[in-house]
């Protein structure tokens, strides 16, 4: 632990009897509460004065590391900048005030809203009907699953119980499957980190469900064979799935429904610019192809002959997957950052955060062993340093970042590769940002060679730096008291 860098816990900056308030005396008389909801002793919190503890959890957010902060190069997570006027839009009173239960009369606005952006995901999705109920991308794909388990048994066809996953995609992928009730089948990856079509066409066969697949996959490259996937996928009566984790490059390039996906996902947080980490708020909207827009679950916003809006629940649905409609305000930001940018602005998104991300790849890759040659799309992969004989490691190389300002990329993973450092810059860092990133890049790399017990000790500048990170994860210490 750096003692420099230290702040105090707010227990630590306790002293009894100190206190950050002063109430009037309330002159009514006691209320008298039941022996049960009575507490035996009072709570162990901290006495501290206003001051102390506004500067402490203002100091506190200091450590944090965002988008509003410095680069985020998170690989396969598309950490983007979110833009001001989203929130504006959300924090106005109007959409603050709303309940869930009003009648639909008195929420035009809202169910506007909510029937707009379904619209506007479908057409930039190719698909044919959108719902905006599940609360976050791994929702989502269960959600969409759970379509494709509904669309089977409509069919009686009750043996297809298999989805099939490639090795590289997404750890949700299997997990969500698995959670819908199905078997995961795993296909393998050819070196070019596509999918080997010799190997699916092993693995087709009448009790498959559906293939999930994300595009670009998690290495970045574009899979060229989807036609191919898709044609004998679908002439196995499965159908396909799409994980919108990567749909940021594909903006105005290419729909997902075109390429033969039935049913897909979007992660808002990612491609339409909504906050991303700290645990949500979220959404994971789900798109199907024409015939399958019966399934999708309940309650839908409907458009009646009048041009009002309702809210109704199919025979034929899935029952909820939220509480009510999903995520309002997230829906909003999303909705907000569509048209700010418009039809010609979101046709840049993806040629741009290709072009940021090739950039960086191909200023790097002398230092950096680039496993998959050629053009990447959003993001790439290196499997560590070149140069293995200095011993540092894609850790290593994480934790030196944060002295320079930079949050770590992601690291090992894909599984694809052993010392795997996936980075993605998006569409929203300026060419000023990239260069700075490029030079401390090749900094460490250099570093690396000269003094690499430098680069094996960092992080120099940030409270912790060498914790025991297993016995963090595997038992984390989350209370006070627990330190004493």
């Amino acid at each position: 632990m750096n003692k420099n860098l230290y702040s105090p816990l707010i227990f630590e900056l306790s002293h009894k009897g100190r206190t950050g308030y002063a109430l009037p005396e309330y002159g009514k008389g006691e209320i008298g509460l039941p022996a049960s909801l009575m507490r035996a002793e009072e709570p162990k919190l901290p006495e501290v004065d206003e001051p102390t503890v506004v500067r402490h959890y203002t100091n506190s957010s200091n450590n944090n590391f965002g988008v509003d902060t410095g680069f985020y190069p998170l690989g396969s997570c598309t950490m983007k900048y979110n833009p001001k006027v989203n929130e504006a839009m959300v924090s106005r009173a109007g959409v603050s005030a709303l309940h869930p239960a009003q009648p639909a009369a008195t929420v035009q606005g809202a169910l506007r809203i909510y029937r707009t952006l379904e619209k506007y995901l479908a057409e930039i999705g190719g698909m044919a009907e959108f719902t905006l109920n599940p609360f976050a991308g791994a929702h989502g794909e269960y959600t969409g699953l759970r379509i494709i388990r509904a669309y089977h048994m409509s069919r009686a066809d009750e043996a297809r119980r298999k989805v099939i996953v490639p090795d590289s995609a997404h750890g949700t992928n299997p997990a969500s499957a698995a959670m819908a009730g199905f078997e995961i089948v795993e296909v393998k990856s050819l070196p070019d980190g596509t999918v080997d079509m010799d190997d699916l066409q092993s693995k087709l066969d009448e009790t498959v469900a559906a293939m999930m697949m994300t595009n670009p996959n998690t290495a970045g490259m574009f899979e060229h064979n989807i036609p191919q996937i898709a044609e004998a996928v679908h002439a196995a009566g499965a159908l396909m799935y799409y994980d919108g984790a990567n749909l940021n490059p594909m903006l105005g390039i290419a729909r997902p429904g075109d390429m033969g996906f039935d049913v897909m996902h979007i992660n808002l947080h990612k491609t339409f610019s909504t906050p991303h980490g700290g645990g949500g708020p979220g959404a994971g909207p789900v798109g199907v192809r024409k015939g399958l827009e019966k399934f999708l679950p309940n309650p839908h916003v409907i458009e009646k002959a009048d041009g009002t809006l309702d809210v109704e629940f199919g025979e034929d649905a899935l029952g909820r997957v939220s509480a009510w409609l999903g995520n309002f305000t997230v829906y909003i930001k999303a909705l907000a950052y569509i048209l700010s940018l418009g039809a010609d602005g979101i046709a840049k998104v993806g040629p741009l955060s290709t072009l940021n991300a090739n950039y960086i790849m191909n200023s790097l890759k002398d230092l950096y062993l680039l496993p998959i040659p050629g053009p990447c799309k959003h993001e790439f992969v290196f499997d560590g340093l070149i140069d293995k004989s200095t011993g540092v490691t894609t850790l290593n190389i994480a934790k030196a970042l944060l002295d320079y300002g930079f949050h770590a990329p992601t690291i090992y993973f894909p599984l694809l590769f052993h010392e795997s450092l996936m980075i993605e810059p998006t569409e929203t860092e300026n060419l000023e940002t990239l260069d700075k990133f490029v030079k401390v890049m090749r900094d460490i790399a250099e570093t690396a060679v000269s003094e690499p017990e430098k680069i094996k000790n960092a992080p120099y500048t940030t409270p912790i730096s060498h914790p025991d990170e297993d016995e963090a994860a595997l038992n984390p210490i989350v209370k006070y008291a627990d330190l004493q």
